[in-house]
């Protein structure tokens, strides 16, 4: 990338917030511009995959059933507002804020897989589409003749990208999976959560986080199928994705652990078993006394972390306990499950009337990295995800104004970017079988009628 002299000259800050600036990225070209994508998902694994290539400019189609569409807009809570109208033909039923994270920037297009002439209208998109995505039961597509064995005797140069539970092969093959269930078997749960002396019970994610996770492994194997494709060897791929498989890797050095030492690693609560001191305070006032939201109420938490030995000193110096620096004065010292059970009870002890505010606060001051434990209210009213586009309002086509998450990385010159939220269900019917089907009005108004899309 040349380097002009006004850039040249700049600080390092300013350099980054010119060649970054999120109020540009619609003035600059995009990364995956002219490839289309056919995103045959539902829920959230497949769907975040599509959504991170449609970020990058991907042309994506989301093809879900007609008039309801995919389970994900019918599993929102029941005390959380819906986006109207869920389709055209159901325009007093919405679509619930559970599909936000994962379907922006997609073109919609309602399709019964379940007849023949859906089946025919798959292998034209086929026909003209660079990545397919699918997370149905393995099998199923291949089964209703739409599977990458088909794609790829129509397109050669298709990647076909299937993500599931368990993979095409082996003993798991035919169950279905879910983000928790991939956490289950894949060993998460048994490290998340309280040790025995605290209860002992493991703690579920509440984000659906090895989706967005299988997603975005997803993503990068399809990009770098395509690298393969265009500038190697002029083929296509079949990618397969695991959810367990995903999962069992978060495992980090664990599995490594048991391997060379026989050592099952135990849950350990909100301290970290390899830094002392590296964990998350409870605080002992809330930060909204006067709330009468019962979230609010409730006591705050903070990040605290002291593990250098100059560091841990600082901080018992600030809960006026030096005695812990004498007792416990190196890392190997304080790392031991005995020292830690030993330490943490007294830093709470200290944060027990304060805030998380004041805890931070306090802990800044005296040169020790601390973090208040935020809520999505908080996340949401941060200027530093404001100023660096991460979280922005947008003028949605459909919706009006609404708050999203934008993509949580930045290019230079070919900025991921978010053009709309979502869309009801076949919103693009029209659109997408007249421009790659070569369909007329009243071909489109047949399918219509025989509910085929």
């Amino acid at each position: 990338m040349p380097v002009g002299k006004e850039l040249k000259d700049m600080t390092f800050e300013d350099f980054c917030r010119t060649i970054f600036n999120t109020t540009k990225r619609f003035d600059k070209p995009e990364t995956l511009k002219g490839i289309r994508v056919v995103s045959t998902t539902q829920y959230i694994l497949g769907p975040a995959s599509a959504a991170y290539l449609s970020e990058l400019g991907a042309e994506t189609i989301k093809i879900e059933l007609p008039k309801r569409g995919e389970p994900m807009r019918h599993t929102t809570p029941f005390n959380e507002p819906f986006l109207y109208p869920l389709s055209r033909w159901m325009p007093d039923k919405g679509t619930g804020l559970g599909f936000f994270g994962a379907n922006p920037n997609e073109y919609f297009l309602s399709l019964d897989f379940h007849k023949p002439e859906a089946i025919q209208i798959m292998k034209r998109l086929a026909a003209k589409t660079d990545v397919f995505c699918e997370n149905y039961r393995a099998g199923t597509f291949d089964r209703w003749g739409i599977g990458a064995r088909q794609h790829l005797q129509v397109n050669p140069r298709v990647i076909y990208q299937w993500m599931g539970g368990f993979g095409g092969w082996g003993p798991g093959r035919n169950r279905a999976s879910y983000d928790i269930l991939g956490q289950a078997q894949g060993g998460c749960f048994s490290i998340t959560g309280w040790s025995k002396e605290y209860g002992g019970l493991p703690s579920k994610q509440t984000i659906w986080i090895m989706d967005y996770w299988g997603g975005a492994i997803s993503a990068f194997n399809i990009i770098a199928s395509l690298y393969w494709r265009d500038n190697v060897s002029g083929k296509g791929n079949f990618l397969e994705y695991s959810q367990v498989h995903g999962a069992q890797r978060h495992l980090t050095d664990f599995i490594a652990l048991y391997g060379k030492t026989g050592v099952v690693a135990q849950r350990w609560g909100n301290w970290e078993p390899l830094l002392c001191v590296h964990g998350i305070l409870k605080c002992g006032k809330s930060s909204y006394p006067n709330s009468k939201n019962p979230q609010e109420q409730e006591v705050g938490f903070c990040l605290v972390s002291a593990y250098k030995d100059e560091d841990f000193a600082k901080l018992c110096k600030l809960i006026n306990r030096p005695d812990l620096a004498k007792q416990y004065p190196t890392h190997a010292d304080r790392v031991g499950a005995d020292a830690q059970v030993a330490i943490y009870p007294e830093l709470e002890k200290w944060a027990a009337d304060k805030t998380k505010e004041e805890v931070d606060k306090q802990c800044k001051a005296a040169g020790i990295l601390s973090q208040p434990v935020w809520n999505s209210k908080e996340v949401s009213e941060q200027e530093h995800f404001h100023l660096r586009g991460t979280l922005a309002w947008i003028d949605d086509p459909t919706f009006g104004d609404v708050q999203t998450q934008g993509p949580a990385y930045l290019l230079s010159h070919t900025p991921p970017r978010v053009r709309w939220a979502f869309k009801p269900v076949g919103a693009d019917n029209e659109y997408i079988l007249s421009k790659l089907c070569g369909y007329s009005g009243s071909k489109i108004a047949e399918l219509e009628a025989k509910e085929i899309i």
